[in-house]
């Protein structure tokens, strides 16, 4: 659009809001709005993010307003590398606000406490009227969120996800009950392989012109951004379309052995029989309205198994709005809660890979080279490393949120700060998700060869996740006495020889100091 033009109204639509559908969208009248989107440094230094992230993100927005201007919409796009870019998302509302002179402003409710604070003090700031619009992307409003969780002593995923499938009716009889007789087959699908399995590679989508244009900028801009980025390589989808082309791929190749094999775990096998939808989902470029149905027709037509169709829909009508509905329940000050007062830093190899331990430098080489990890990897290794090590959980979530290409506010906190490191008091999950190498070694092949040994809890090549979570349990040990969920782990401490329980703690200390936790 031409500068100097002045609107009616100006609306503004964030890298996470690329939903075509929106209400917010499909009001717009080209005649009185202008569409502001913005690239800003800000939004890629306020936490580390991965390059493939901040490339992904810039490329859907600028393929998001070629769709708007296609369409006669006006649109007022900032470009990273404008020469009279701000760096911020204040500074260039406030720069569009003196060029434009909009009498009103509007935009959908942001999924970061921090940028919605900011939209709420652009009306008081230029004087104009900000309609902060709802999301119809979710299923579920915070509203109906509040509404289900009011009067609960606990809020439990597993029964919220149970009141979404009666009131959507998904999966369930006319009497409400569930197909096959079971809400959930966790039971069924916690399977390992056995050798390295030979799976179908996802859809890649190779980088196009704008894509490209983007790397170039974003290397040039931001180089000292972590992560690898590479246009021949590039597999992300950027456009709805591609989207859909994607969430089609997994429903033919990959659903049918998601569920069994969905926490299963192997050395150079990053995507396994994942859908890698998560990142399309939360840029809106893709939905939960239409993936379940489809879900529930590869069912009815026999091409997957009721388990795997069950485990996925958990996922996006249960899990994911589930996380959402906590994030704005429990509201802007959830960032600073540290229920287990963890104070370490976190490691510096989290972000080289460059540790002698297998499973770590295989999750994390694997971010490093894809901004990819699915949700095992995520809370039963790094997650669950970083946990029982005594890493700040800010410190955790700030990592998710800017090293995985999903990485969004609402979704990344609750996940990390809640499940992953149990610091909101028991909000999101009921225990803590601390696990020792015996865990890894019996869902992956991580722990052959490795130095370090996973039967060995102390004394030489003593696996650290060994070593890290008995003296978890010995540090919080009073802590977790009332919960009836770690009675048995508890027990195990307590009969610790009174020796074996000082050589944990002293090597763990040793540890965290090695490690640069300390």
């Amino acid at each position: 659009m031409k500068r100097g033009a002045g609107c009616e109204r100006l609306v503004v639509v964030l890298g996470d809001q690329l939903d075509i559908d929106a209400p917010l969208i499909g009001g717009l009248d080209a005649k009185r709005d202008v569409v502001l989107m913005m690239e800003v440094v800000e939004e890629s230094r306020h936490v580390p993010s991965h390059k493939q992230r901040t490339v992904l993100f810039l490329s859907a927005m600028r393929h998001f307003a070629e769709e708007l201007r296609e369409r006669g919409v006006r649109v007022r796009y900032i470009a990273l590398d404008d020469p009279e870019n701000t760096g911020s998302f204040d500074g260039e509302v406030t720069r569009a606000v003196g060029e434009l002179s909009p009498k009103r402003m509007a935009l959908t409710i942001p999924g970061e406490h921090r940028v919605h604070a900011m939209a709420r003090g652009w009306g008081k700031t230029h004087d104009v009227d900000v309609e902060v619009m709802p999301d119809g992307h979710f299923l579920t409003s915070p509203e109906e969120f509040e509404e289900w969780a009011a009067g609960k002593k606990e809020i439990v995923m597993e029964f919220f996800y149970r009141w979404q499938r009666k009131r959507l009716g998904i999966l369930v009889d006319d009497d409400g009950k569930p197909e096959g007789g079971a809400w959930n087959y966790d039971e069924e699908n916690r399977e390992a392989f056995k050798a390295a399995p030979r799976i179908k590679a996802p859809k890649q989508f190779k980088a196009d012109a704008i894509t490209r244009e983007v790397i170039a900028t974003a290397e040039r801009v931001l180089p000292d951004l972590p992560g690898n980025v590479d246009a021949e390589t590039w597999r992300w989808p950027v456009t709805r379309a591609d989207a859909v082309a994607a969430f089609n791929d997994f429903i033919e190749h990959r659903l049918a052995k998601f569920g069994v094999y969905e926490d299963a775990m192997w050395t150079n096998v990053p995507f396994a029989y994942h859908s890698l939808m998560s990142a399309a989902m939360n840029l809106k470029l893709i939905g939960p309205r239409e993936m379940w149905p489809r879900v529930v027709e590869a069912y009815r037509k026999g091409r997957v198994p009721l388990n795997s169709a069950e485990g996925f829909i958990r996922q996006i009508i249960g899990w994911r709005e589930f996380i959402r509905g906590v994030y704005w329940r429990e509201g802007p000050g959830y960032e600073k809660r540290n229920g287990l007062k963890q104070k370490g830093k976190l490691p510096w190899f989290y972000w080289t890979g460059e540790t002698p331990m297998n499973c770590l430098r295989e999750c994390i080489g694997q971010v490093r080279e894809h901004g990819f990890g699915h949700h095992i990897q995520r809370l039963m290794v790094t997650g669950n490393f970083a946990l029982i090590a005594g890493v700040h959980p800010k410190a955790v979530s700030d990592w998710y949120l800017g090293m995985y290409v999903d990485g969004v506010d609402w979704v990344t906190l609750p996940n990390t700060l809640g499940m992953s490191q149990h610091a909101d008091g028991g909000v999101v999950g009921t225990k803590p998700y601390a696990a020792s190498a015996k865990y890894i070694r019996r869902m992956s092949n991580y722990c052959d060869g490795c130095t370090f040994d996973p039967d060995k809890r102390t004394g030489e090549g003593a696996c650290p996740f060994n070593t890290f979570y008995w003296d978890f349990l010995i540090r919080h040990r009073e802590t977790f006495r009332g919960n009836h969920r770690m009675a048995m782990m508890l027990k195990n401490v307590d009969r610790m020889k009174e020796e074996e329980r000082v050589a944990i703690t002293v090597r763990g200390r040793e540890l965290r100091k090695e490690m640069g936790i300390a």
